[in-house]
């Protein structure tokens, strides 16, 4: 190129443009405050969590057994927790939605019972929990997998709802878009952009932790904290929890509904307060008691209840019929979905859930 340049009668010189490093320096992007504060906080509590765990037993060695008393917490795992959040289950209706034979179209008290969808949709996350589990104790990242799969948690848990076509498939994608504020207490989750920045952050500090105990405490608190979703953040908060517990190959762990008031307690002292060791010292508890041999919390028998055939591998059953009617309850304290009137105003955004109240922490 120089020589038909310098044929034409043209003096071209080589220059790189590049050679000369500019003056001005330009600053990586800012790391948001909010990623900031959760940092910050995962900093300021995780000692004090070290400090009541009991030690971590260590990965299990039969994965297969630790499978199976993860699938045998089922019934126990998800009375507690859809009671936590004021549906109204029993032992019946659990066993009814797990084995398929709920049928709102023939039977009178499944159309009456206004709870089955939460149940079904409860039954449909804890088939995809497990695998996750399973992959943590054959030794993935435990923050990595969550960070994969905890949106199909998600989805699961309100699949009935897009079935009964109460909600769109489009409103399970992704992170809530609006505002929600949680009735009775003084914490305000993050808006949406906070949402957005924190939630990779979190699963950030979760991929990077050595300590199992701080994943499962910190993890399940931090979730709850940012609230990512309009409804279901403590149920998906509990299995997170849980699959943290299995990195350190402690056992499933349910939190009883009769608990509930000290559960939500010791989560506003961590929330307002930044005080974590109460919700450690109750954590820590429940764990301890589960390692010296004790049993799940206790669940009360539906009426005419008899223990179900276990389903064998393969494709999931499904309930038979049309999906119950949804229910509107206001137990306290709840998360107030966008549209509905609180202390703080309106909220607004799009609806969620059928049960548009969900509770303190999901």
């Amino acid at each position: 190129m120089q020589r038909l340049l310098a044929a034409a009668g043209y003096d071209a010189r080589e220059n790189d443009p590049f050679a000369d490093k500019p003056a001005l320096v330009f600053a990586a992007r800012e790391t948001s405050p909010y990623v900031n504060r959760i940092g910050l906080l995962w900093e300021k509590m995780r000692g004090p969590v070290i400090e009541r765990f009991p030690k971590a037993p260590g990965l299990p060695r039969n994965i297969d057994a630790y499978m199976k008393r993860v699938d045998d917490a089922y019934i126990t795992d998800a009375y507690h927790s859809l009671s936590i959040e004021g549906y109204r289950v029993t032992r019946d209706l659990i066993e009814r939605v797990r084995t398929g034979t709920l049928n709102p179209d023939a039977n009178e008290g499944d159309r009456e019972q206004r709870s089955a969808l939460a149940a079904r949709g409860y039954w449909l996350a804890y088939q995809s929990v497990p695998g996750s589990v399973r992959r943590v104790v054959e030794g993935a990242n435990a923050g990595a997998v969550a960070s994969d799969d905890h949106r199909a948690w998600y989805r699961e848990l309100f699949a009935p709802s897009v079935t009964a076509g109460i909600l769109k498939p489009g409103d399970l994608a992704g992170y809530r878009n609006g505002p929600v504020y949680i009735r009775k207490s003084m914490h305000v989750p993050l808006n949406r952009e906070g949402v957005r920045d924190t939630m990779p952050a979190l699963f950030d500090l979760l991929r990077a932790e050595a300590e199992p105990s701080v994943r499962a405490v910190l993890g399940h608190f931090i979730f709850v904290y940012i609230h990512p979703y309009m409804d279901g953040n403590g149920r998906v908060g509990r299995f997170l929890m849980n699959v943290m517990m299995a990195s350190g190959g402690y056992p499933w762990t349910v939190i009883p509904v009769e608990n509930r008031t000290a559960y939500m307690h010791a989560l506003e002292k961590a929330s307002v307060g930044e005080d974590i060791a109460p919700f450690a010292d109750f954590v820590a508890g429940l764990v301890e008691r589960r390692l010296a041999g004790e049993p799940l919390p206790a669940v009360p028998k539906g009426s005419g209840w008899r223990p179900a055939k276990r389903q064998p591998p393969g494709p999931r059953p499904r309930a038979r019929g049309r999906s119950p009617e949804p229910v509107r309850r206001s137990p306290p304290p709840v998360a107030i979905i966008p549209g509905r009137k609180t202390r703080h105003g309106v909220a607004s955004g799009s609806a969620p859930e059928p049960r548009r109240a969900g509770r303190r922490v999901g």
